[in-house]
Formats: C-alpha cells, structure tokens, sequence
C-alpha cells in the first residue's frame, strides 16, 4: 500500500471508511454516495456533532482516497516468470464541502458532499456482501485491532462451511492475517487474542472462536455477526 504524499497512508479508525461506504453504496445501489450536511456525514460514520470531528472525518477521506493498494504473484514456470499485478483503490472520486461554521448543519445552494466509489470497489461489494453489525463495529471502532479481528471473523464465519481451523503463526498465519509485527511474539500474541475474544463477544455473544489447546489455531465454525432473520438488511 502506498499513500499519498501529502496526507500519508491510512491508519487507525481510518478502516471505517470503506466499511460504511460498502454500506451506504449498498443501501443506494449506487457507487455515487452523497450527503447533504456535515451532520449527516457524522451521524453516518457514528461520530460526534462538531467541527473537530468533521475536519477529522475528512482527513480520513483524505487518506483513503489518496491511498492506491498494489497486488502481486510472481511464478517461476520451467521456461518463463509470470509476474502478475493489479492495483487497486476505494475511490475515484470525492468532494468534501467544508464550513466556517462548525454549526451549520445544512451546506449553502446546491453544495454536496459526494463519494465516488471506483468501479473495482463496488463491484466487490456488490458480488461478496458480508453480514456484519454495524452498530458492533462503531463501539470497536476506538480498538482498531479488536475492529480487524471481528470484521475478519464476521467474514470467515460467514464464509465457513463446516468448523475450520486456522493457524495463529507461519506465512498463512493469524498473525500476518492482522498485519502487525508487534504481535510476532507467540506468548504475547495469545494473550492479545484472548483480550479481543472476550471484547469481541461482548458485542457478538454467540461468536463461535476459540484457540486450540496447544495455542497454535483458531477454531471457527459457520456463524453469522447478525441474526439470521436479519442478515439481508445488515447487506443493506
């Protein structure tokens, strides 16, 4: 991932953007998101009425839009490589309206704040929704590893056909899944995942992961973050 020059690269409750977009563009059926205020946007996103977490907001637009994701393989066949390569980025388009006034809440004229979702993203959303609580993820929105770790679980339990097990450690591992070094330890990672488990669960009780009894794997089985009776509008 690369980020832009100027603004540098996501971080922190940044990983909420994409989230609510998927759900807004979802909901619209269209990649063109708009909203007529700022205090729409931040009743959107969960946040707080104010100019501080407005300005906030778009700085986080800032960063994500700016940010371009970049895919690789590289295959060594017995006569030729094959390097394949793809990019990828949330939007392609994006104009935030700012105001003086951290009260006004209804933008002058015709003034919109509109989002447009790239292709590539909205065809994502559209082809592999995932059922996930929305409201669950704004209360884990100020534990961004604890976010990573129940929106990851919402999809593989979505996505599980039968009980799975999947290794904490190794290339294919847990810990590289969640893309932090700090945890590269195998003691302390345990002991960080038991933590976001028990967080997790106050938000999905019925969340179906445990760690093995040698402390190696994750055992999932099939689950929904929402209930079943709700699962097509939580796609919404």
């Amino acid at each position: 991932m690369t980020g832009h020059p100027s603004y540098g690269l996501p971080w922190g409750q940044d990983r909420l953007l994409p989230i609510f977009l998927a759900t807004v563009a979802i909901r619209q059926r269209s990649p063109r998101i708009t909203f007529s205020s700022a205090a729409e946007m931040l009743d959107a996103f969960g946040l707080q009425q104010g100019g501080s977490q407005y300005r906030r907001l778009v700085a986080s637009f800032q960063r994500i839009f700016g940010a371009t994701i970049f895919f690789g393989t590289e295959t060594q066949l017995e006569r030729t490589a094959v390097v394949h390569s793809a990019r990828f980025n949330f939007m392609s388009e994006a104009r935030i309206w700012y105001s003086r006034s951290s009260l006004e809440r209804l933008l002058p004229g015709d003034c919109q704040n509109m989002i447009l979702l790239s292709d590539e993203f909205y065809r994502e959303i559209l082809d592999h929704p995932i059922p996930t609580d929305l409201e669950a993820a704004k209360a884990l929105s100020s534990s961004p590893a604890v976010l990573d770790l129940f929106m990851w679980l919402s999809y593989r339990c979505f996505t599980a056909r039968g009980q799975e097990r999947i290794p904490l450690f190794g290339p294919f591992g847990l810990v590289n899944q969640l893309g932090s070094a700090e945890y590269a330890r195998p003691r302390k990672f345990r002991e960080k995942l038991e933590g976001w488990l028990d967080l997790v669960r106050t938000m999905w009780p019925e969340c179906p992961a445990s760690i093995d009894g040698d402390g190696t794997g994750l055992f999932i089985d099939p689950a929904h973050a929402v209930l079943p009776l709700v699962v097509s509008n939580a796609r919404n």
